[in-house]
């Protein structure tokens, strides 16, 4: 199959992690039709927009869309808050544009990077969890949201809305990746003092009763926060609303010890042209413009992302495997990026570790 690809290589270190991931994909001999479009700081400064419609149509007739990172310094013109164009426009505009309201966000702990975790070895050996995330509902899109007043009355007030829709959607996809691994499901909640927490409690409690072989378990989001610290390798899929799983997903990333290992996929229902879910997939490190251009970005984490990309919108399973056993490979043989060091082993850059992937293919 010929495989289009969007690839937004954005801002910072995105362009030098989206090289390697293309040279990886390249050495696999895929047919691949890849277009490149600028999104973020660079499309601001190039078009006065984070997200052009050409970059968005590309992006809604590819069959799947890799993305870099956006953003720029905090004294940077683009980081002012207070502006109408911000470089993060252009990830919501793609979500929005392409109708993704899944963000998966795989948390593996390798044996050869244990001693990253902050955590004891004897508690993070073994983790291999997803946190499944809703992407378009909650306080982060919910109306009204504004600030009021002058000081010294100032108020503020953002609004948390779902719809039971929103809820099932997100749902029936934790429970149909559960039956694909460990069958466990949890749902992440504030039932006890929030109303949205009870609708998604009581959608997810129906649904679980679709799901006889996938044990379930509803868990306070708080308390789950404290569950995740003590016993990470007891958790499978943790599904959850937008706010909870923003921070979850954040936490959970910082038990395996480093933001540059970390993939992430956002999916919808939209069917590509090979019958497969149209999806973004991208790292969750940033743009770290502090490191950009100095050829020490650890390119893993959007390499990671190709593989998610392969398994889940072209059904390239064993693609994706020879992929992420390369990278096991280079760990286990103490391939090092800068942000490993302290690690021990042998640390090289940006294209050497880009290199060493395509090597152990």
């Amino acid at each position: 199959m010929k495989l289009t690809i969007a690839a937004l290589p954005g801002d910072g270190i995105g362009p030098e992690v989206m090289t390697e991931t293309l040279n990886v994909l390249r050495a696999m001999n895929l047919d691949m039709d890849v277009r490149e479009g600028l999104v973020g700081g660079i499309s601001m400064d190039t078009h006065g927009v984070a997200l052009t419609d050409d970059t968005l149509h590309m992006a809604q007739q590819a069959d799947a869309v890799l993305f870099g990172a956006v953003g720029g310094p905090a004294n940077s013109p683009w980081s002012n808050p207070a502006n109408k164009v911000r470089p993060e426009q252009a990830i919501l505009g793609l979500r929005k544009g392409l109708g993704l309201f899944a963000n998966l966000r795989p948390v593996k702990v390798y044996d050869a990077l244990i001693d990253a975790s902050t955590l004891k070895p004897e508690v993070v050996r073994g983790v291999d969890m997803i946190i499944l995330r809703e992407l378009t509902g909650g306080c982060y899109f919910g109306k009204p949201q504004e600030n009021r007043g002058e000081a010294p009355n100032r108020e503020a007030v953002d609004t948390t809305f779902y719809t039971e829709g929103e809820v099932r959607r997100l749902m029936r996809m934790a429970f149909d990746l559960a039956r694909g691994r460990r069958k466990k499901v949890v749902q992440a909640d504030k039932a006890n003092v929030m109303a949205t927490g009870r609708l998604w409690r009581a959608v997810a409690n129906e649904m679980a009763k679709e799901y006889p072989d996938v044990a379930y378990e509803d868990v306070l989001a708080d308390a789950l926060s404290m569950h995740l610290l003590r016993t990470p390798r007891s958790y499978d899929v943790i599904a959850t609303e937008n706010l909870f799983g923003d921070i979850l997903s954040d936490e959970a990333a910082m038990i395996a010890g480093s933001m540059g290992m970390m993939p992430s996929a956002s999916l919808g229902d939209d069917m590509n042209a090979h019958g497969f879910r149209r999806g973004l997939y991208e790292p969750i490190h940033g743009s770290a413009p502090d490191i950009a251009g100095e050829g020490i970005a650890n390119p893993i984490a959007m390499i990671l992302s190709a593989a998610m990309m392969l398994r889940w919108s072209f059904g390239l399973a064993r693609e994706a495997d020879r992929i992420e056993r390369a990278v096991e490979k280079l760990l286990a043989d103490g391939i090092r990026s800068m942000d490993l060091k302290s690690l021990g082993g042998k640390t090289v850059g940006t294209r050497e570790l880009g290199a060493a992937v395509i090597e152990r293919l």
